[in-house]
């Protein structure tokens, strides 16, 4: 088949009200290559610093995300994105009032034992 239509996108199981919904990567489609997931991070939402080793770029639709990269606080908003390449320390957050909905790739494709977050 030369394409994919993606119509029941497989939804990650969370324990912290974060929505995730995988497009394209590992367990969707069986991609290593690369990953594709719609996101919504709950307000006051927050997870440990990670190292990853993939690059990861975040579209956000709606709402704001608050991003630490290597000492760097980093707000983006609906209509702006950002590229974190892999080897940097970063932690994402939700610390405003609204949901934050974003689109992340990440190449290749995210793995829970290459995201490398900390205690």
């Amino acid at each position: 088949m030369s394409y994919i239509h993606q119509t029941k996108p497989f939804v990650v199981p969370t324990t912290d009200g974060k929505l995730i919904e995988e497009h394209f990567g590992r367990v969707a489609t069986q991609q290593e290559n690369i990953s594709i997931a719609r996101m919504i991070a709950p307000s006051g939402w927050s997870e440990p610093h990670q190292n990853p080793a993939f690059d990861e770029w975040t579209l956000v639709s709606k709402g704001k995300k608050l991003i630490e990269v290597d000492g760097e606080v980093i707000e983006i908003s609906a209509g702006q994105s950002i590229l974190i390449t892999k080897g940097s320390r970063v932690r994402y957050s939700n610390p405003f009032e609204e949901a934050c909905e974003y689109w992340s790739v990440c190449l290749p494709a995210f793995s829970i034992d290459t995201v490398n977050r900390e205690e």
